[in-house]
């Protein structure tokens, strides 16, 4: 098969996954976002039980999980991850994720940028799942964005 094809495919496993996803109870996921020279450091907590799909990464990126334990389907492989553990996601992956404990994931990327919404456009590739309800997908991202948290590392001279 095709790489094209293999990611087509993947997506739409994804997307079908979203859409199951998105008829159970929203659950709060919080965001922090902190910003150093240099480096965006995004940190999501993640509670036991829950299932998710992750964005689609245009970049390679390092990710640590600090805390937990997750089973993580990629596409190509079934992985158990358990805290603590160092990766490096691949350009076009997207995760599906079943969290067996309180999970802690942070990913790091190297820009000048502290706009998030700019960072997501250069990290994130854009992806529209015709399959989902619009009001249930605007109903989960309400929740959690109303979670996120903003840390501008300061200097101490």
């Amino acid at each position: 098969m095709e790489i094209k094809e293999k990611e087509m495919s993947i997506n739409k496993l994804m997307d079908q996954a979203e859409c199951i996803i998105a008829t159970g109870k929203p659950v709060e996921m919080p965001l922090t976002h902190r910003f150093t020279d240099g480096m965006y450091i995004r940190e999501i907590f993640m509670p036991a039980g829950s299932i998710l799909t992750s964005k689609i990464h245009k970049t390679n990126h390092p990710f640590v999980v600090s805390k937990g334990k997750c089973i993580v389907y990629d596409g190509n492989k079934l992985e158990t991850i358990t805290a603590p553990h160092t990766g490096i996601t691949e350009p076009n992956t997207r995760r599906l994720l079943y969290i067996e404990e309180d999970t802690i994931w942070t990913t790091f990327h190297v820009t000048k940028k502290t706009n998030v919404d700019e960072i997501e456009k250069d990290i994130i590739q854009e992806h529209n799942n015709e399959m989902l309800d619009k009001e249930l997908f605007n109903k989960f991202n309400k929740i959690n964005s109303k979670n996120h948290k903003y840390i501008k590392e300061e200097r101490i001279s």
